[in-house]
């Protein structure tokens, strides 16, 4: 929606630069800067999660922004250091006509905040939970005056992108406005009792909303999950693809069946599990989704909004979940529990498309977070 939008106000398309563009910057500018007692994982941390994120432009701004969900505390001196790293990581972004989704947000948060006409009179957010600062300030401008121009649906337990912070202290004050539903229509009773288990019993968000999962109930029973640990992939490969022929075999139609994995690198084994079931499949992408006849196979990330019958979701490795490469990025203790944090959520999304199947495997040793989901349901 955002580029559509910035296409039409100024008549020309956003070109976004990727992590692995950032990175390269950040990490010259840093070494132009002569900084090498921080790290780059921190230097790149601080722009995704407090510079870009909230829009700092300036040394007064960098002094004065909140750096909430960060363990490492940065003096006025070290911010004063690491700020022309950034600046200068603003400019090379600009010299290459590129900018971030932070930044195309800020824009026409700009270009609409003065406007009276604006381009929508009511808006509906879903996943609400994973919103940014730069995003929650743009919808704010975009929505007309009024008290039911925003409404938000979301889960705290399902948040996988975004750090915490005070939607209060951004002007959107949803306390006394809010409430919660407590009945599950989409997954039986056995299934979200085992996902739950990958999340606190109750969760707090910034300005002190609670979410109490315990009181949530699901309208129906089903088969308890299944939690599998091979010995290796080929085993998995075999597991999987006989729970898909047995699902097929009871009469469940291939497009009720999804088959998930944490990242494109474990594709292979999800297609390779498809073509041993002798079963067609397709590739949600985000931009496309299930095909009649055919299972469906994607990233956890893809998962979300979606729902199936049965769902596998394998190569949950030790390695695999929670993300290597996440936690190499992190910068400090309270950054790697935020990432351990998402990367549960992020499972408990993809176990919770199912209604009523579910098998999670991975090869032995298995990831950490399947030990929370074992045991009687």
């Amino acid at each position: 929606m955002a580029e559509e939008l910035h296409q039409l106000a100024f008549a020309k398309k956003a070109h976004l630069a990727s992590r692995e563009i950032i990175r390269s910057l950040v990490e010259k500018a840093r070494e132009a800067a002569g900084i090498d007692d921080v790290s780059s994982q921190f230097m790149l941390s601080e722009w995704f999660n407090v510079v870009d994120a909230w829009q700092v432009t300036d040394l007064d701004q960098y002094t004065n922004v909140p750096r909430m969900g960060r363990r490492t505390r940065l003096g006025a001196r070290q911010r004063e250091r690491l700020s022309p790293v950034y600046e200068r990581v603003r400019r090379s972004l600009h010299e290459r006509r590129m900018t971030t989704p932070a930044s195309l947000f800020a824009t026409l948060t700009e270009y609409y905040a003065s406007r009276n006409d604006k381009p929508f009179n009511h808006i509906v957010i879903d996943e609400a939970q994973d919103l940014g600062v730069a995003a929650l300030r743009f919808l704010a401008a975009v929505a007309p005056d009024g008290s039911d121009a925003l409404f938000f649906a979301g889960d705290i337990g399902q948040r996988i992108f975004q750090q915490p912070f005070s939607w209060k202290g951004l002007g959107i004050d949803v306390r006394g406005r809010s409430f919660t539903l407590r009945v599950n229509y989409r997954t039986s009773h056995q299934i979200r009792i085992a996902a739950d288990r990958l999340l606190p019993a109750s969760a707090r968000d910034v300005d002190g909303l609670e979410d109490d999962r315990a009181s949530t109930v699901s309208v129906f029973n089903g088969l308890p999950p299944e939690i599998l640990i091979a010995a290796g992939e080929v085993e998995e490969i075999d597991k999987i693809a006989e729970f898909i022929r047995g699902s097929i075999s009871d009469g469940i139609e291939p497009a009720a069946i999804g088959l998930f994995v944490r990242s494109r690198d474990e594709l292979p084994r999800a297609r390779a599990a498809a073509a041993g079931a002798d079963v067609e499949a397709t590739e949600l992408t985000g931009r496309t989704e299930g095909t009649s006849g055919k299972i469906s196979t994607g990233t956890m990330h893809f998962a979300k909004g979606l729902e199936f019958r049965v769902i596998a979701v394998m190569a949950c490795d030790e390695s695999v979940i929670p993300s290597q490469e996440r936690i190499a990025d992190v910068s400090d203790e309270m950054e790697l529990d935020e990432v351990y944090s998402t990367e549960r959520q992020l499972l408990y999304v993809a176990a919770t498309r199912a209604r009523d199947r579910l098998l999670i495997s991975g090869v032995a040793p298995g990831s950490e977070f399947l030990s929370d989901m074992l045991g009687k349901v």
